[in-house]
C-alpha cells in the first residue's frame, strides 16, 4: 500500500476513535443528568455508532462534550455558592466577636494610666490609645507626643529614638526609664506584635518612681565617678581614693609612676603610699574641721625631690586626694618675683611716671617718678586706691586739667579698661606742665598708665624752632657765604651770600646740585679750580680723611676769599666763604706801614744808643770837673760859683740817670740784659733805696713812711735792679706828691711771693693817661713841679717782668697813686726766669 494512503487510513481511524469516545461521554452525561436511562443511552450509542459515519460521529461527540461541561459547571456553581454562604456566616460571626474584643481592649487601655503607640507599617499614621495625667509630663496631643524632644530631656529623647530605630530594623525589644522636662520619670516598653511596633508609656508613681529616681541618680553618679576617674587617670598629677578604713581603693597611672609601680592595680594591691610619714603627720595635724587639707609639701616622687600642692579630703565614707607637681611653678614664681623686683627697680629709675592698675581698677604698682609727679601721700598710695579715687584726689589738689564736666571726662578716661588698644591723651595742668598720658590696657584686665612730662620738651621745641628761625635769619643776613653739603655730596643748605659771591641763581641752587656740579659752575681760573677740588675732596672723602681745613683763595677778578670746611657729625660738611678783599688790602697797607715804623724805630733806637754813648763820656768829664771845682783843695770858689757848680753836678747827675735808663732800655730791647741773681735782703734793699733819695725827699718836704716786717727775710733777685725799681717808684711818688705830703713804702711776704707797695697821696694820674704810664716817654704835668722823662715806670715794669713778677697800678685823680710789684721768692723760680 502506498505511504499516503496508509497515512489517510490511520487518520480516519483516529477520528473514529475520538468520535466514539465523545459519544460515550455524551451518553454517559445524559444518563448522569437523568435524561436517559443507561440502557437507552447504551442502545443509542450502539445505534448511532452503527448508523453514522465518522464525520457525524465527530459532530455528535463535540455536542455531547459541551453538554457535559455545562452540566458539570452548573453543579460546581451550586456547590460553591452553598459553601460561600456558610463561610460568610462564619466570618460575620467572627467579625462580631473580634469587634467586641477590640472594644473591650480599647476600654481596658483607656482605663489604665498609660499611652500605647502602634505603628503598623506601610507609612500608616500610628494609632495612639490611653491617657496619662498631666503631672506625668507626657503631652496629650498626638503630634506633640510623637515629638519626643519636646517633652523628654535631650539624652532620653535620643535614647528612645535609638531604641525605636533598632526595634523597627531588628525587632529588638527594649525597656527604658525616661526623664521628662518636668523632672518626672516615664517607663517605656517597646516590642513587635504581629508585624506591628508597639510602644507603651507608663507613669511611674510611688515606690517605682522612687526606684526610677534612685536608678537614674545611681547611673548619673556612676557615670560621673567613671568620668572623674577617667579624667584623673589622664592627669599627670597623682590622685588616690581611700575607703572608710583608710585603705587605698583607687589610684591613677601618675600615682603608680610616682610610687614606682608598674600600674595602678599593683599600687592598690601593694598598698603603696605616696605621702611619707612627715607629710601624713602634717596632714593629720593641719586638717580642718570639715576634713579638708591643702598644703605645699616636698615629696620624693619617681626618684626626684619635687614640691607638690597636696589637697586631701576625708569623710566618714572614705577619702580622696590629689597632688599637683608645682616645682616648675615655684621656680617660675621665684623667677617672676625676681623679674618683678627687677622691673620695679628699673621702672623706679625711669623719668616717666608709671602706674599699673589691676582688673579690679585698684592700684597695684607705681614708681618713684609717679609719686614725685603727683606728690601723693605714701599711705594713700599703699592702700591700693581705685583709679577713680586717685583721679578725685588729684582733682581735689588741682593737679588735673580743668574740665567743664569732670564726670564725663573721668568716665572717658576710665573707658580704657574696656578698650583693646592703647589710648593717648594730653593733659595741660594748671601749674603749666604738659603731660602725655598713655593708657595701655592689659589682655587679662587692668590698665598701665605712662605719664611723660613734655613740658621741657615742648619748651625746647619752641626754643629750638625759634632758634632755627633766628639762625635762618642770621644765615640769610650774613655777609659770609655759607653752604652745607650732605653725606651724599649734594647741597642741603645755603644762604643768599653764597649765590651772590659765586653768581649762582636761586633756581639752580634749589635743585640741590652735587658738589661736582657746583665746582663746574664756580671755577673760572686754575687757582679756583684747585681750591674747589680740595673742597670737593673734603665733602666727598671718607670719614678719616675729612678734616677741618682753612685756606685763602684769590679769584680771577682780584677778590680774596677765606674759606673753611668743617666736617659735621651727620656726615655732612659745612663750607664758609668770607670776602676779605678789603681786609687784605688794609692788611697789606698796614704791613707796609709797620715795616716803615719798625725801620724808623730801629733808626731811633740806634740814634738814641749812639747819642747816649756819645753823651756819656763828655757828661762824665763834666761831672768830674764840677766835683773838682767844688773841692776846696783846688781853690776856694765864691758863693755864687759854688752854687753854680752844684747846679752843674745835679743837672749832670740827672742827665746821667736818664742816659743810664735809656741804655738799660736799649739793652732790654736787644735781649741781652742778664740778671745777677742772688740772695737779697729785702729790708736792706728798701733802706738803700730810701737813702739814695734822702736829699730829694728832704728838698720836697715829704714825710716818707716805711713798713717792712722784721721777718721779711730774703729773696732771690738781682739786688741792683731791685734797688733801681724801688728807687724809681719812690722817686715818682715824691715827684707827684704835694709839699708836706706822705709817701708809704711797705713790704709783705705771702706764700712764695714778696710784694712791694709804694703809695702816695698826691695829685694822682688822669684816667686817660693811666693806661699809658708804662709806655716810654709818657708823663704828665704836676703843676709847679717839672715833669720827668717818662722812663721810670717803663724800666720798673721791664725789670719786674724780667724777674718773673707782675706790676699793678691804681690811681685816682686828686687822691694819689698806688703801685704794687710782686716778685717770686723761690730760688728755683728765679733760676727758671734767669734761664728764660
Amino acid at each position: 500500500m502506498p505511504k499516503g494512503s496508509k497515512d489517510g487510513a490511520l487518520k480516519s481511524a483516529a477520528w473514529r476513535d475520538r468520535s466514539l469516545k465523545s459519544l460515550k461521554l455524551g451518553s454517559t452525561a445524559l444518563a448522569g443528568c437523568g435524561l436517559m436511562s443507561g440502557p437507552a443511552a447504551a442502545n443509542m450509542l450502539a445505534d448511532t455508532t452503527a448508523a453514522i459515519n465518522p464525520g457525524a460521529m465527530i459532530l455528535v461527540g463535540a455536542v455531547g462534550g459541551m453538554c457535559a461541561f455545562a452540566v458539570t459547571a452548573a453543579v460546581s456553581l451550586v456547590r460553591h455558592r452553598k459553601q460561600s454562604a456558610q463561610v460568610t456566616a462564619s466570618l460575620e460571626k467572627e467579625k462580631s466577636d473580634l469587634k467586641f474584643r477590640i472594644d473591650r481592649l480599647e476600654a481596658m487601655l483607656n482605663t489604665d494610666e498609660q499611652r500605647v503607640i502602634v505603628w503598623t507599617g506601610n507609612g500608616a499614621v500610628p494609632q495612639i490609645w490611653g491617657i496619662l495625667p498631666e503631672k506625668s509630663g507626657v503631652p496629650r496631643p498626638p503630634a506633640q507626643l510623637l515629638a519626643f524632644g519636646s517633652w523628654l530631656t535631650t539624652k532620653c529623647a535620643g535614647d528612645l529614638e535609638r531604641h525605636l530605630d533598632m526595634l523597627f530594623r531588628t525587632g529588638e525589644a527594649f525597656a527604658a526609664t525616661l526623664k521628662t522636662h518636668t523632672g518626672t520619670y516615664v517607663e517605656a516598653l517597646g516590642r513587635t506584635t504581629g508585624g506591628a511596633v508597639v510602644l507603651r508609656l507608663r507613669d511611674l508613681t510611688g515606690e517605682r518612681q522612687m526606684q526610677a529616681e534612685l536608678s537614674a541618680r545611681n547611673a548619673r553618679i556612676s557615670g560621673e565617678l567613671h568620668m572623674l576617674h577617667a579624667l584623673l587617670d589622664a592627669m599627670p598629677a597623682p590622685a588616690w581614693q581611700r575607703d572608710a578604713e583608710g585603705k587605698l581603693i583607687w589610684a591613677n597611672a601618675a600615682y603608680a609612676e610616682a610610687v614606682e609601680m608598674t600600674d595602678a592595680e599593683s599600687a592598690i594591691r601593694e598598698g603603696a603610699t605616696f605621702l611619707d610619714a612627715a607629710a601624713r603627720t602634717a596632714m593629720a595635724v593641719q586638717r580642718t574641721e570639715d576634713g579638708c587639707f591643702s598644703a605645699r609639701i616636698p615629696i620624693v616622687a619617681s626618684g626626684d625631690r619635687c614640691v607638690f600642692e597636696v589637697t586631701d579630703v576625708n569623710a566618714s565614707v572614705g577619702g580622696a586626694g590629689i597632688a599637683v607637681d608645682i616645682s616648675e611653678l615655684e621656680q617660675a614664681r621665684k623667677e617672676l618675683g625676681r623679674a618683678e623686683e627687677f622691673h620695679g627697680r628699673t621702672l623706679d629709675q625711669l623719668a616717666a611716671a608709671v602706674a599699673i592698675y589691676g582688673s579690679d581698677r585698684k592700684l597695684q604698682f607705681y614708681n618713684a617718678a609717679f609719686r614725685q609727679l603727683w606728690d601723693l601721700d605714701d599711705a594713700f598710695l599703699e592702700s591700693r586706691p581705685e583709679d577713680s579715687t586717685v583721679l578725685d584726689a588729684l582733682r581735689a589738689s588741682r593737679k588735673l586739667p580743668e574740665q567743664a564736666d569732670y564726670r564725663v571726662w573721668r568716665n572717658k578716661m576710665l573707658k580704657s579698661y574696656q578698650s583693646l588698644e592703647a589710648r593717648e591723651s594730653w593733659w595741660h595742668l594748671p601749674d603749666g606742665r604738659t603731660l602725655r598720658v598713655i593708657a595701655n590696657p592689659h589682655p587679662q584686665g587692668g590698665v598701665t598708665y605712662i605719664y611723660e612730662n613734655f613740658t621741657e620738651r615742648l619748651d625746647l621745641e619752641s626754643r629750638y624752632n625759634a632758634l632755627t628761625r633766628v639762625q635762618g635769619e642770621t644765615l640769610d643776613n650774613l655777609s659770609e657765604a655759607v653752604a652745607v653739603f650732605g653725606s651724599d655730596g649734594r647741597l642741603r643748605l645755603w644762604n643768599p651770600a653764597f649765590g651772590r659771591i659765586w653768581q649762582l641763581e636761586e633756581d639752580q641752587l634749589a635743585e640741590l646740585p652735587h658738589v661736582n656740579e657746583v665746582v663746574s659752575a664756580c671755577t673760572l681760573s686754575e687757582t679756583e679750580e684747585d681750591a674747589w677740588e680740595q673742597l670737593a675732596g673734603n665733602v666727598t672723602g671718607l670719614l678719616d680723611n675729612r678734616t677741618h681745613k682753612v685756606s685763602r683763595l684769590e679769584r680771577h677778578n682780584g677778590d680774596v676769599l677765606d674759606y673753611a670746611t668743617v666736617p659735621l657729625p651727620d656726615g655732612g660738611t659745612l663750607v664758609t666763604f668770607v670776602d676779605v678783599t678789603d681786609s687784605v688790602n688794609v692788611e697789606r697797607a698796614l704791613l707796609e706801614k709797620n715795616e716803615a715804623l719798625q725801620q724808623a724805630d730801629q733808626i731811633k733806637n740806634a740814634f738814641i744808643q749812639h747819642v747816649s754813648y756819645e753823651l756819656r763820656s763828655p757828661l762824665t768829664n763834666i761831672i768830674g770837673f764840677a766835683q773838682l771845682l767844688s773841692d776846696p783843695k783846688f781853690g776856694e770858689l765864691s758863693e755864687k760859683q759854688g752854687e753854680y757848680a752844684e747846679y752843674i753836678q745835679s743837672s749832670s747827675s740827672a742827665l746821667l740817670a736818664i742816659i743810664n735808663d735809656i741804655l738799660d732800655l736799649a739793652t732790654l730791647d736787644a735781649g741781652i740784659m742778664e740778671l745777677d741773681l742772688g740772695e737779697v735782703d729785702v729790708a736792706s734793699t728798701v733802706s738803700a733805696a730810701v737813702e739814695g733819695l734822702k736829699d730829694r725827699i728832704a728838698e720836697a718836704k715829704i714825710n716818707l713812711r716805711t713798713n717792712v716786717p722784721e721777718n721779711i727775710g730774703v729773696i732771690v733777685a738781682d739786688e741792683k735792679r731791685l734797688r733801681q725799681v724801688l728807687f724809681n717808684l719812690i722817686a715818682n711818688a715824691v715827684r707827684y706828691s704835694e709839699e708836706n705830703g706822705v709817701v708809704d713804702v711797705s713790704c709783705n711776704r705771702e706764700d712764695d711771693k714778696v710784694s712791694f707797695v709804694v703809695q702816695d697821696h698826691g695829685y694822682g694820674i688822669p684816667a686817660e693817661i693811666l693806661a699809658q704810664v708804662f709806655n716810654r716817654f709818657v708823663g704828665h704835668d704836676t703843676g709847679s713841679r717839672r715833669q720827668g722823662a717818662g722812663l721810670g715806670l717803663a724800666i720798673v715794669k721791664s725789670f719786674v717782668e724780667l724777674h718773673g713778677g707782675t706790676v699793678d697800678i691804681e690811681s685816682a685823680e686828686g687822691k694819689g697813686t698806688t703801685v704794687t710789684c710782686v716778685f717770686p721768692a723761690r730760688p728755683e723760680l728765679a733760676d727758671q726766669v734767669a734761664a728764660e
